[in-house]
Order: structure tokens, then C-alpha cells, then sequence
């Protein structure tokens, strides 16, 4: 029975869990398609018409403007999901606010001239993809086996990335209409994606680690079944529930979780609670937002012959591009290298194109056949960098920050400190397309200079802070955090916890149901 329990899972090669991962990450899609419609949305003549100003006979959307209608998105921030999460699980908490989205795009899309109704709508929307940033990887960290939870995970950036870049397209195809369906229909079509993801969502399992936390022990045994595609009464369910269990029930020693426990002294939770926010902060400031906000009309002091729209198209895509290989480095070369050398390619990016766009680029609104040779050289270099720049944060940045935060909490505040950290995202978000446009107003590319910064701070907290988790069960990086693992060092670590647990979970696997486990463990 002994060998029956230590036969190798069928967990990292199974197709249910992986379809899954697959349609739960669609609420990136819906977080990325919302980014990146509104930047094509300020440059359409009807939607400057209806949300901007009449200066000199013209209308203008003035930068005061384009911030409150774009930074309203990310106020909606991410925190609610954390109350939501346990009260009505994983998968109830997707659906709620999979409605709370859709209902704020129909307001956006049904606006007329109302700056303040379409803001209004912006943030309800926000309140909606803001609450599924959070439920995303917690769920999926949840339900993914370790050795392929890095991959699923990266397909939640694959998915934010993906929207953007489906974003771009449609406002490609619909800006050269002359009324208002040029901006309509494009965030009009946010409301079909809301309603797919509450389509699907009816057959998707609730998180067996949520199960087994409020006690629904034979619920649990047929998700891991389900997710194995296995029988219920399968050791490898038993031994699959028995280990959880323990793990729990070493997370859940000290009662029910405050907000103010995301930061105790205990397990190091104070510690891994900033790691996940500080990522998420640096990673608001890396610049790639700047561009998926506002390189639309940064581009057009470029001098390029490009179209706008186009250019935005081009970047979509090379994201795309680059989060692909990220499905592969994200196990091959682990987290922490990932970091370290995305905030060194990017950094480099940022320099250089703030650099040659501050020297070389003519001033704002210069006539394209007035531009010289050398204006139209550092326009070419500061795109080219951009686009170097974007590649690089899809297959380093992006994905990297979700991973992390799916995977570093134990149960009890797993939640909380989730909402925690995409909070930070999305506050900080907010914070960048909010004062973006004035900053760039003032400096122009040397706006650039300050993403540089952060780069460098970014892997001088990477070396120091971050460990690797790579390879590791919830379980054991829990583990790893109480041992005070140097992050440099835990690379090389080795978990020890659950073999403490080998001999209960064998002897709970080899003859115990599992709607018994519960009182066993």
C-alpha cells in the first residue's frame, strides 16, 4: 500500500486542470482588453468630440481629461474580492464580479457627452477586472499542480496581454468610422466578454484547498478527482487530501485570519506580504503601462509616418510574442532569474529611448516635413526601444509578479495578502495613467529616466528579497518562509516539512475513505 501511495501524480499532465487554468485566466483578458481600448479611444475625433473641450474652435481632450477617463479603471482597485473570496469561494467570487464588470461597461458604452458617466462607468468596470486581478491567481494557484503552476499562471499575463493586443486590432478597424460607433463598439464588446466568462463559469470546480478549509471534505475529493480525471475513491485522491490537510492544519494553528495578520511576525507573513506588493509596485513602474496608455499619442512626436493606431497594433502584438517564451522560462530558468534579468534589459530600454527621444526627437506639434534627418533617427530608436522594451516585460515582468503572488501564502490569509498585492497594482496603476500625461507634458521622454530608476531599484530588491520558489507546493514555500531561507541561497533548498507528514498521509491513504479524512488529520 506503501508503494500505492508514493506512485507518481497524474496532476502534471492532466487535461482538465489545464483547460481550467485556461478559461479562469479569460478575466486577464477582460483586465487587458480594457487597458488598451481607451488609449485608442483618445484619439478618435467623435470621442474627442463628446469628452473634450472647445479650444480655439477646436476640440481638444486635454491631459487633465484623458486622466480622470483612464485612471478611473484602476481606482476600482482589487480589494473587494478578499471579502468576497471566502464568504462565497472562488469560484462564486469570479461570478460576481464577472457582473459587477459587465454592468460598468454597458454604462460606458451607453454614455452620450457625460464626462462623468462614462468615469463612473470606468471605475464600476474597474471594481469588476480589479476583483478578478486578485481571484485570478489565487485560484489558479489553488488548484494548479506544482509542476505546472508557474505555466498557468503565466497564462494570466498571457491573457492581459492577449486583450490588449485584441484591443488594438479592433480600434484599428473601427477609428475611421465618423460617428460615435467608432469608440462604441469597441467598448461596447466588453460586455460580450463579461457575459462569456459568466457562460463558463457554471462548470468550473471550486478550489479544493478552499473546500477543505471550511470543512466540505467529500466536495474536495471529487474536484481532485475531477482535476485528475480519476475515481473518487482513487488513493491518489486520499493522499492528495491527506497532504493538503496537514498543510492546512499547520497554516490554520492560531484561529480565523485578520488583515492585520497579512503582516505578522509569524511564518514570516510581514515579509512575504511586501515581497508580493513591492513586485507588483515595481512592476506598475517598469514603463510598459506608459506606452499601453498613452504611446498613441507619445508616438506622433516620434515623426513617424506610422499611424497611431497602427503602432499600437505593432506593440500588441510583440507582447504577445514575448509572453510566450515566458511559459517556457518561467520553470526553466525560475523566478528570481527571470526578475533579475528582465529589470536589466528593460532598464537599458529606458535609457536609451528616453535618452535619444529628449536629444534627438523635435519639439512636440513640429510639421512632419520639417523634421531633420536626426529628428526623424531618434524617433526611429526611441520606437525601436520601446519596442524592445515591451518585449522584454512580457517575458519577464508581466507574468513574474503574478506568479509570485499566487504562490507565497498560506491559506488563512491567502486572500488578504493576494488583495493586497494586486491592490498595489492597481493603485499604482491609477497613479501612473493619472499623472503620466502631465509628467510627460512637462519632460517629455525623460519621463523614461524615472522607469530606469525603478528598473534598478527593482533588482537590487530582487537579489536581496526574493526567493525562488520554483518547484515548490504551497505547502513548501510556507515552509521555506519559516526557515528563513537566504533569497539568494533558495535556489538549493530542499523541503523537509511533509516528510514529517509521510507516514499520516500513508496511513490515511491506504484505508480511509475520503469524507473521513477530515476527522483523521
Amino acid at each position: 500500500m506503501a508503494q500505492i501511495a508514493s506512485a507518481p501524480r497524474a496532476l502534471p499532465t492532466n487535461r482538465r486542470a489545464i483547460i481550467l487554468a485556461i478559461f479562469v485566466a479569460f478575466g486577464g483578458f477582460l483586465f487587458g482588453y480594457d487597458i488598451g481600448v481607451i488609449s485608442g479611444c483618445l484619439i478618435m475625433p467623435d470621442f474627442i468630440r463628446r469628452f473634450g473641450e472647445l479650444e480655439n474652435g477646436e476640440y481638444v481632450l486635454t491631459s487633465h481629461r484623458q486622466s480622470i477617463i483612464t485612471s478611473l479603471l484602476s481606482a476600482g482597485g482589487a480589494l473587494g474580492q478578499a471579502f468576497t473570496s471566502d464568504r462565497f469561494g472562488r469560484r462564486g467570487s469570479i461570478l460576481v464580479w464577472a457582473v459587477v464588470f459587465t454592468v460598468g461597461c454597458a454604462i460606458q458604452t451607453g454614455t452620450g457627452e457625460s464626462l462623468a458617466q462614462i468615469s463612473v462607468g470606468r471605475f464600476i468596470a474597474g471594481l469588476g477586472v480589479g476583483a478578478m486581478s486578485a481571484i485570478v491567481p489565487l485560484y489558479n494557484g489553488e488548484t494548479a499542480p506544482k509542476a505546472l503552476r508557474g505555466v498557468l499562471l503565466v497564462l494570466y499575463q498571457l491573457q492581459v496581454i492577449t486583450g490588449i493586443f485584441i484591443s488594438y486590432v479592433i480600434d484599428l478597424g473601427t477609428h475611421s468610422i465618423s460617428n460615435s460607433a467608432s469608440w462604441r463598439i469597441p467598448v461596447g464588446l466588453q460586455m460580450l466578454w463579461g457575459l462569456i466568462l459568466l457562460s463558463g463559469i457554471f462548470f468550473l470546480p471550486e478550489s479544493p484547498r478552499h473546500l477543505l478549509g471550511t470543512g466540505r471534505t467529500e466536495e474536495a475529493g471529487k474536484v481532485i478527482a475531477e482535476l485528475n480525471s480519476v475515481p473518487v475513491n482513487d488513493p491518489l485522491v486520499k493522499e492528495t487530501i491527506a497532504e493538503l490537510m496537514f498543510g492546512i492544519r499547520a497554516e490554520n494553528e492560531g484561529g480565523k485570519a485578520t488583515w492585520l495578520e497579512c503582516f505578522s511576525t509569524r511564518n514570516d507573513l510581514w515579509k512575504r506580504t511586501l515581497n508580493g506588493m513591492m513586485l507588483q509596485f515595481i512592476q506598475q513602474l517598469n514603463g510598459q503601462n506608459f506606452y499601453y496608455y498613452y504611446g498613441d499619442t507619445f508616438f506622433k512626436s516620434a515623426g513617424t509616418e506610422l499611424s497611431p493606431f497602427v503602432i499600437q497594433t505593432i506593440l500588441g502584438a510583440v507582447s504577445v510574442a514575448g509572453t510566450l517564451p515566458a511559459l517556457y522560462l518561467i520553470e526553466a530558468w525560475g523566478r528570481r532569474r527571470s526578475l533579475l534579468v528582465g529589470a536589466v534589459c528593460e532598464a537599458i530600454c529606458a535609457i536609451v529611448a528616453g535618452l535619444a527621444g529628449h536629444y534627438l526627437l523635435a519639439p512636440t506639434g513640429t510639421p512632419t516635413d520639417q523634421l531633420t534627418d536626426t529628428n526623424k533617427r531618434g524617433g526611429d530608436v526611441l520606437i525601436t526601444f520601446a519596442v524592445l522594451h515591451l518585449f522584454s516585460f512580457a517575458v519577464f515582468w508581466g507574468p513574474v509578479p503574478w506568479v509570485y503572488l499566487g504562490e507565497s501564502f498560506p491559506l488563512r490569509v491567502r486572500p488578504k495578502s493576494i488583495a493586497l498585492g494586486s491592490a498595489t497594482n492597481w493603485f499604482w496603476n491609477f497613479m501612473l495613467s493619472f499623472f503620466s500625461p502631465r509628467i510627460a507634458d512637462d519632460i517629455g521622454p525623460l519621463i523614461l529616466m524615472i522607469f530606469f530608476g525603478m528598473l534598478v531599484y527593482g533588482y537590487i530588491y530582487v537579489y536581496f528579497f526574493i526567493p525562488e520558489t520554483k518547484g515548490l507546493s504551497l505547502e513548501e514555500v510556507d515552509e521555506m518562509y519559516r526557515a528563513h531561507v537566504k533569497p539568494w541561497r533558495s535556489a538549493e533548498w530542499k523541503p523537509h516539512l511533509l516528510d514529517h507528514a509521510h507516514d499520516e498521509r500513508k496511513e490515511i491513504s491506504s484505508n480511509v475513505p475520503p469524507t473521513d479524512i477530515m476527522e483523521k488529520v
